[in-house]
């Protein structure tokens, strides 16, 4: 070793000597900064609980300082103060603030954080030794399972042994709540909160707020709860209402899905021959209900009263149609319609929408909370019960149209879209014309090629509901609907159709080139929502227009065929009174069996 290397390393060595007693100093002497006071955590997330650090201290001897926070290594973050006389032992009033930004405004990381203060007349820093936490990091509580009911659905209340819902988290509580939210009808609306025991990962829930038992829906349970920090989480994430955050498409996490019911029913989605045993399942929560069963627009021709989850009916022998099953217990009720299809063949063949029935089905299938609906993006099982009284949209638009065609004795094939895109019960080959007696929303792309051939190869077809044509979902072999797609700009035909729009709708007719409007005045008035089929489409034929030239009803030229379209979803329950409606009806049924 030279004599330099000797040097430097015995300055080193005294270096480190005078360090080791200066630090014994002070360890030994009173500290130069005494009373110091900080909370060990901040959560600067803006909920009004340790949103600021507050430091305050005093000094053993008067001094000017410069007061900053300091990450983990030592490096400045933000400057509190600079240039602050304190006096001797005089406490800093009031307090130095930190918000958790850093000198550009921005959110520092969360993580450990120290005080640097520096004493310019001693020419020191000190840096407290207590270091202090910033959380913003919300708790992730989870809801793993409800029962005590095993399966990956809903838990269903009310139960027959009166047991409440048992909801079970991830991890134990701490200063939590239970929020239960009614997610339909409409927006998700706040239904019960109560608190969750402090260490529990039970909590249950029984379906009744202040004592009432709340309506029957589908309800979401939210667990929330707060850590050390004061930062809030919960199971679901919530809007800044406080309401569950939907996004198109996306299932909610966890296994927060409750349903209360008291009475549903379910159906099968093909039609059934006249004069066999029908299944019908009835949920009744294992109690005993009454029955009836009625063709539409009719007096009921059967009744009964039954307990089990299954009443095999006994279709009358007579024409194709449909019957409606209503069970019935206390003020309770369910309506569901149920097909039955004779053992002749008839030109035309009328098409009920089963699919968009369950697609608007507000059914929890996954017991996440949410109802799954076609509308939101979600897949729907087509098996299942109809959670609402009664099938959505069947009263307005198919049950006046069906009632119609009896009154009038029109004889008919019947099927159901799912039978279609199935490939069983009546074909379309071999129809003159297709009658979809309903919204036909959603339908498989197979199935929207096959009636695009249908008419293109001069079949006709007649649809009285609205909004149709324009999407698809796909259709699996399970039976689920899923992939649902937003409208098209034009449906499956050609035509360009608006939305529907409410407002006051006066038609007249403006062009008939194949006698759709023989037989009636020619004006079809006091209508307040209409969908408009937009100029330039398939070559019109004939139309019906509003004041401002709009064109509502509508039979347009596809290939060698022809597609009807009425626009009017307020048409079907004319059928009764009006005679203009009656005599369009009556003109396109001829058309359709031609």
């Amino acid at each position: 070793m030279t004599r330099a290397a000797q040097a430097v390393f015995a300055a080193l060595v005294l270096a480190a000597f005078a360090a080791f007693f200066v630090a014994q100093e002070l360890k030994t002497s009173p500290s130069v900064v005494q009373r110091f006071q900080i909370l060990p955590l901040v959560s600067p997330n803006g909920d009004g609980r340790l949103d600021r650090l507050r430091v305050t201290f005093r000094l053993k001897r008067a001094d000017t300082v410069d007061v900053a926070i300091v990450d983990d290594q030592g490096d400045e973050v933000k400057e509190l103060v600079s240039g602050l006389r304190l006096g001797a032992y005089t406490q800093i009033e009031p307090s130095l603030a930190w918000d958790g930004t850093d000198a550009a405004g921005r959110p520092v990381p969360d993580g450990a954080y120290r005080v640097r203060i520096t004493l310019r007349d001693q020419g020191r820093n000190v840096i407290v030794p207590r270091s202090f936490r910033v959380d913003r990091t919300p708790p992730e509580p989870r809801i793993v399972s409800i029962g005590p009911d095993p399966g990956r659905g809903p838990e269903l209340l009310p139960r027959r042994d009166g047991r409440p819902a048992r909801i079970r988290l991830n991890a134990p509580s701490r200063d939590g709540r239970l929020l239960v939210y009614r997610m339909w009808p409409g927006a998700p609306e706040l239904a019960d909160a109560r608190p969750i025991p402090d260490g529990a990962t039970l909590v249950t829930w029984d379906g009744r707020r202040d004592g009432r038992v709340l309506p029957a829906a589908p309800y979401l349970a939210v667990a929330e709860v707060r850590d050390k920090a004061g930062n809030i989480g919960t199971s679901v994430p919530l809007d800044a209402r406080g309401r569950p955050v939907l996004v198109y498409g996306r299932e909610l996490p966890g296994r927060g899905g409750i349903t209360i019911r008291r009475l549903a029913a379910q159906v099968p989605l093909l039609a059934q021959r006249a004069g066999t045993r029908a299944p019908v399942g009835v949920d009744a929560r294992r109690l005993r209900y009454d029955w009836s069963l009625r063709r539409t627009g009719a007096a009921p021709s059967r009744r009964g009263s039954a307990r089990r989850a299954i009443v095999r009916l006994k279709l009358p022998d007579g024409n194709s149609g449909v019957y409606l099953f209503d069970a019935r217990r206390g003020p309770f009720s369910a309506t569901v319609p149920l097909a039955a299809e004779d053992r002749e063949r008839h030109r035309v063949l009328v098409v009920l929408p089963a699919m968009t029935w369950q697609g608007r089905n507000p059914v929890d299938d996954d017991g996440d909370g949410r109802p799954n609906l076609l509308g939101d993006g979600l897949p729907v099982r087509l098996a299942r019960v109809f959670g609402t009284p009664r099938v959505p949209g069947f009263a307005d638009r198919e049950a006046p149209t069906l009632a119609w065609l009896d009154r009038e004795r029109h004889r008919y094939d019947l099927t159901t879209d799912v039978a279609l895109a199935m490939g069983t019960g009546p074909r379309l080959t071999g129809h003159s014309g297709v009658l979809v007696v309903g919204d036909a929303v959603w339908l498989p792309p197979r199935l929207q090629a096959r009636l695009r051939r249908f008419v293109a190869a001069g079949g006709t077809l007649a649809s009285v509901g609205v909004q149709s044509f324009q999407r698809q979902a796909r259709l699996t072999p399970r039976l689920r609907l899923t992939d649902p797609t937003p409208p098209a700009t034009a449906d499956l035909f050609g035509a360009r159709v608006g939305p529907l729009r409410p407002g006051r709708f006066d038609l007249t007719n403006a062009v008939d080139e194949i006698g759709l409007f023989r037989g009636t005045s020619g004006r079809f008035t006091g209508f307040t929502a209409a969908e408009v089929t937009e100029a330039g489409g398939p070559r019109l034929l004939a139309s019906a227009v509003d004041a401002q030239g709009r064109i509502v009803i509508v039979a347009q030229r596809v290939g060698r065929g022809t597609v009807i379209r009425f626009g009017l979803p307020q048409l079907p329950a004319r059928l009764r009174t009006d005679p203009d409606v009656q005599a369009l009806m009556e003109r396109t049924w001829d058309l359709l069996s031609r």
